[in-house]
């Protein structure tokens, strides 16, 4: 998230070029929305499984990352792929995250219709697909979310690729067992993984292929690989230390 934030300045301030980030996480982490309760955290099963936490500098709910590839999107907000409002930057990126699926052999959906929130306790993000969140067989396989900061847009979200999505119900805290398990019942009904869809288990390159060659393709990109800058890096680190492993940030809510 460092890494994120740390880019997103750079290019805002017109120090780095558009950047199409690629990345795993290890060991698994739970990631907080930037308003979600830290309440809704078992941190005494997070220490049982050995399981990181951050809180994302974007919205949304609960993520348990692991067995999945995330991606971020950051860019200033002049340019024309993330131009306007967030859900007019949602649908132009949304068609990239479509052929990635496309490409790895499914057949996506981009959900285009407003979806009312429900109004029970709900910690997990991947239980409900918001706008133009992508779903396959109508379940949701990619979430995203956005933060703007000055004139500068960082989008991010994940692909789950395989493994037992449910291990994110055991992060967090429930009422009794019996909402556990409804939670549990209701992520299933609802989210998906490219295995549970294939059949088979893709590996993170090939995902990490199939982004690159269909935000290249869709959104009519030149990519360049890099490393961060000395400054990304700086900033990242500082950002590490003063805000992303501070309690006071995880914790403020």
């Amino acid at each position: 998230m460092a890494v994120d934030e740390a880019i997103l300045e750079s290019v805002y301030q017109g120090q780095s070029p558009p950047t199409l980030r690629l990345f795993a996480w290890k060991p698994a982490c739970l990631s907080l929305g930037h308003a979600q309760p830290f309440a809704e955290v078992d941190t005494q099963a997070l220490a049982q499984y050995g399981w990181d936490i951050v809180r994302r500098p974007t919205g949304g709910r609960a993520i348990l990352h692991v067995d999945e590839l995330t991606y971020s999107v950051i860019a200033p907000e002049h340019d024309p792929r993330v131009q306007g409002g967030v859900l007019d930057s949602y649908l132009r990126l949304s068609q990239a995250l479509l052929e990635v699926l496309r490409l790895l052999g499914l057949d996506p959906q981009a959900n285009e219709k407003s979806v009312e929130k429900s109004k029970k306790f709900n910690p997990v993000c991947f239980e409900i697909p918001s706008n133009y969140e992508i779903t396959v067989n109508q379940k949701k396989l990619i979430g995203s979310a956005q933060a703007r900061r000055k004139g500068g847009i960082l989008q991010h979200g994940t692909l789950p690729l395989f493994g037992d999505l449910t291990r994110i119900i055991a992060a967090l805290k429930f009422p009794d067992d019996s909402a556990k398990s409804r939670a549990k019942s209701r992520l299933l009904e609802h989210a998906t993984t490219v295995e549970l869809i294939l059949g088979k288990r893709i590996k993170w390159q090939e995902a990490s292929d199939a982004f690159q060659h269909a935000f290249a393709e869709t959104l009519n990109l030149n990519f360049e690989q890099g490393e961060l800058s000395q400054k990304e890096r700086l900033c990242a680190e500082k950002l590490v230390e003063n805000k992303y492993a501070h309690s006071e940030w995880t914790e403020r809510i």
